[in-house]
This record gives structure tokens, C-alpha cells and sequence, in this order.
């Protein structure tokens, strides 16, 4: 069984077992209805999802949704960071409301960082890039401590989750702090924020995330099922389908009107309803929901990206440097590591020129499909060669080595002037 740690550095071989033993959905099967597709998804970086598709759905007939995620304040912001933000930031430009939050109730429970540390370290690595890639002020930035409705949000959410559902999504046990399960409960209020009145009410929204993600996702749409008033289903009767609207914590009226506007068939603690898709009796459901002072939230989607690997191979880890090529990492640095970094190469150039190189293993040529050739036909061209035996890893390496150089000198310029705009945000 693949166990998937969120708060521990972990490389998933095989992605093909996630479709199966977590239930995510291929992405690729929705990659032609996309107008105008990230490169991560053009290049089945993002090879999954879970609901991807009701937001697609409102992205393509202008409807609301938003797109969040978060980041916790307990070291330097890297290309794995970067990958996030800027799926993030497609999300905005699509039209969707963007929330980015720093998770410094975390840092501070888990990795035991100060509040004036989880501060610096929040607008210093993760802010000022985020801007600097292109997120724009319509956005939202915020920190968890800062944020009465994340935390008041979190206490509601507390009360639907206990200890053993935790401790089989997160593996805690009897040596865990409180605090740690609390900031597991936080992130869950984070993800559900942007459906929240103040920002609209129930919409779809998506978490971009690794798949070591995965189990802030299953608890929040878990948590979001049991803190609505009802459950609404389909359900096959004796000669045909219908749609069932049970009350948990609902008033009778509650129920009594939806029995009204979907012309159902009202009993004690349910509603059945002929003659309409499960997506209306859901609109419907939410309105009343809402009426009656419910949340009536939409199950949170995720989409799920390939990690990278560290530039010596094996895992990318925050605790070891030469594994990642930070944000504000001084830009020859950078293109030093990219010259040390492992390749797919052969042993000689004699073996290269014969067998050819295997693309697939090497992170160089993953830093030129992940950040540094925007172009597809480009990017083809370096991996048609690699394999064919007639790009040489050291011409290779220059070369990345060259736009990497490039590219942290431009995003640094970024950074500082994102820094003068912080007031834009509502940082300064």
C-alpha cells in the first residue's frame, strides 16, 4: 500500500497506483476540453484530479470558482514552490479568485518556528515570489494567524473530526501534539474558506497540490460532507432513479421547502425527487441550505502534479541544499548546481552517441520541462536529440545552466519589485 506523508519529503514511483488505491481520476481525459492549458497540463506534468471538472465547467461558462493553496514558513522557496504558484496564478487568469495562504500555525506547531520567524520567512520567500510570478492584488494573501474566519471556521470544522480519523489519514499517534492536529484541522478551514459568504458562498474550488498532498484533500471533503445540513444522492429504486435529500442537522422547514421548489415527495427526514438531474437538486439544496444558515459547501477538487526530483537525483528536500535550487538562490550559485546536477547520460560518449540518452532520468532535462523552455516544439527537439544520441550532456547542462542563470536574475529583479507593492496586498 503507498502511504503518502504530507509533512515528510517523499517521491512516488509509480502514479498509476493512485488512480486505484485513492480513487483520483486521469486529468489527461480532460485535457481537450481545456482552451488554453498550462504547460504543465499540456505536458502531463498534472496527471490527476478529483472534481477537476465541476471546475472546469464554471471556468468555461464564466461562472465563479477559485483556486488555493498554501505554503508553510519553515525554509527557503524553491522550484517545487514555484510549480504551485504558478498554477495558482493560471487559475486567476482564467477568472477564478485566487487565495494564497501562509501556513504559519503549522510551522510554528510542527516545525517549531517563532511567529516573527514564520512572518520574515512567509513575505521573504513565499510572498514576494508569489507576486513576482504574477499573482495579482485581486488575489488573496493571508497568514492563518491573522485570519479570524480561518479559525473560526477551523473550531466548527473540529467538532466533525475526531482522533481516529485523523490518526488514519495522518498516521498520528499518542506522541502528537494537539497543536499539530489543530493545524491539520486549519488547512481544511483554509480549503474551504473561499466558499464562505464573504467571498461569494459555494463555489467550486481547486487545490493544486503533490500527490503527498492528498490527505489534507480527503479530510476536507470529508469534513465539508459532514458540516452540511443534508445529504443529497442518487439512489435506484424498484423501476427507476431518484434523487434522495436527507436532513442531518436541518430544520423541518428546511426540508419542507426543498420538498417545495424541487417538487419532490416530502417524508419524515427525507426528500425524493422524479424528474430532475442530481445538479439541480444540489443548486437547490444549497440555496435552502444557505437560507438556513447553513455552509452548503461544494466538495473542494485538487489536481495532482508530478514531484520533481532532487538535482543529485533521489528526493528534492528542504534539508538538503544541494537537492534544490531555491527562488533566491544568487543566480550563478543556481547555475552551478545545474552543472552538478545528475543526468540521463551514458558512462562514455561512445555509449551516448550509440544508445542515446534517457531523458526520463535526468533532472536536467526535468528543469527544462518543469521551468526553463516555454515552448513545446523546443522542448521536443531536446528530447528527440537526448535520445537519439546527438545532444551531449555537457552542451546540455550549459545550456540549462545558462536559462537558469537567466531566469533567477529576472525573478529576483521581480521579487524586489513585488517588495514595493506588498501595500497592495495589505501586507506592509
Amino acid at each position: 500500500m503507498t502511504t503518502l506523508d504530507p509533512w515528510g519529503a517523499v517521491k512516488i514511483d509509480n502514479y498509476s497506483k493512485l488512480f486505484d488505491e485513492f480513487g483520483i481520476s486521469k486529468f489527461d481525459d480532460l485535457l481537450a476540453r481545456i482552451p488554453n492549458p498550462h504547460r504543465y497540463m499540456r505536458r502531463h506534468v498534472i496527471f490527476g484530479h478529483r472534481s477537476y471538472d465541476t471546475v472546469l465547467d464554471a471556468m468555461l461558462s464564466k461562472k465563479p470558482f477559485a483556486a488555493m493553496s498554501g505554503f508553510m514558513p519553515s525554509g527557503k522557496a524553491h522550484l517545487g514552490h514555484k510549480m504551485v504558484m504558478e498554477e495558482i496564478i493560471w487559475h486567476q487568469q482564467q477568472g477564478g479568485d485566487a487565495f494564497l495562504a501562509i501556513a504559519d500555525m503549522e510551522a510554528h506547531a510542527v516545525r517549531g518556528k517563532s511567529w516573527k520567524e514564520c512572518r520574515e520567512l512567509g513575505i521573504n520567500e513565499y510572498i514576494l515570489s508569489a507576486i513576482a510570478l504574477g499573482f495579482e492584488p485581486g488575489g488573496h494573501i493571508y497568514f492563518q494567524s491573522k485570519s479570524n474566519q480561518v479559525k473560526d471556521l477551523a473550531f466548527e470544522l473540529g467538532i466533525k473530526a475526531n482522533f481516529s480519523e485523523l490518526s488514519a489519514i495522518y498516521g498520528f499517534n499518542g506522541e502528537t501534539n494537539i497543536a499539530h492536529m489543530v493545524s491539520a484541522i486549519t488547512q481544511s478551514a483554509d480549503i474551504l474558506q473561499p466558499q464562505l459568504a464573504e467571498f461569494g458562498g459555494p463555489k467550486p474550488v481547486v487545490i493544486p497540490v503533490g500527490a503527498d498532498q492528498d490527505p489534507h484533500i480527503r479530510l476536507t471533503r470529508g469534513l465539508a460532507y459532514k458540516v452540511n445540513m443534508f445529504i443529497v444522492e442518487e439512489r435506484q429504486g424498484q423501476e427507476k432513479s431518484f434523487i434522495s435529500v436527507r436532513g442531518k442537522a436541518a430544520p423541518k422547514e428546511a426540508l419542507s421547502e426543498i420538498a417545495k421548489r424541487t417538487g419532490g415527495k416530502l417524508y419524515e427526514e427525507h426528500v425524493d425527487v422524479f424528474k430532475r438531474t442530481l445538479e439541480e437538486v444540489e443548486k437547490i439544496v444549497r440555496r435552502v441550505e444557505l437560507q438556513y444558515g447553513g455552509y452548503a459547501f461544494m466538495p473542494p477538487a485538487s489536481t495532482y502534479h508530478k514531484f520533481m526530483t532532487g538535482l543529485q537525483g533521489g528526493k528534492m528536500s528542504s534539508s538538503l541544499p544541494e537537492s534544490y535550487i531555491a527562488l533566491t538562490e544568487p543566480p550563478e550559485e543556481g547555475a552551478k548546481k545545474v552543472m552538478r546536477a545528475k543526468t540521463g547520460g551514458r558512462v562514455t560518449l561512445e555509449e551516448q552517441k550509440k544508445l542515446g540518452g534517457e531523458p526520463d532520468k535526468c533532472s536536467v532535462y526535468e528543469l527544462l520541462l518543469f521551468h526553463l523552455i516555454d515552448d513545446d516544439n523546443e522542448l521536443l527537439e531536446v528530447y528527440k536529440d537526448c535520445v537519439g544520441g546527438t545532444r551531449v550532456c555537457g552542451n546540455c547542462k550549459k545550456h540549462a545552466a545558462e536559462l537558469m542563470r537567466g531566469f533567477l536574475k529576472e525573478h529576483q529583479e521581480k521579487r524586489e519589485q513585488a517588495r514595493e507593492r506588498l501595500d497592495e496586498f495589505g501586507l506592509k
